[in-house]
């Protein structure tokens, strides 16, 4: 059993995946000196995360949908990072196009989602 309520969100469960493997791809960001870099794309995972953990422990569904929009436009903001960081060839397109098609989905179940409470 869930200790708080977005542990049982499956938007929340996917996010914080998706979270994670920016977070190795940041790493090696910053192994390579590359720390704005890092620092951005660890920043965007962890807001589509952290806005649907802090929304879910909204009183109203009002504010909830407003966090839900905040970690729906992060899924943009990751999705923009990947194309620069493709085009500087600093990942590979099989990368870019995983984690692409992750946050096309993650994008599309908060909006599902967020329709559903408001």
């Amino acid at each position: 059993m869930a200790k708080f309520r977005f542990e049982d969100l499956e938007i929340w469960k996917l996010a914080i995946e998706i979270a994670n493997e920016l977070f190795d791809i940041a790493d090696e960001l910053a192994a390579k000196h590359l720390y704005s870099f890092a620092e951005q794309l660890r920043n965007s995972g962890m807001s589509m995360c952290n806005n649907i953990s802090e929304g879910s422990g909204s009183y109203s569904n009002k504010e909830f949908a407003y966090f839900l929009n905040i970690a729906r436009r992060s899924t943009f903001e990751c999705a923009n990072i990947l194309v620069i960081l493709l085009m500087r060839n600093l990942i590979s397109l099989d990368k870019k196009e995983k984690l692409y098609d992750e946050l096309s989905i993650e994008s599309r179940k908060i909006s599902s989602f967020r329709n559903t409470i408001i």
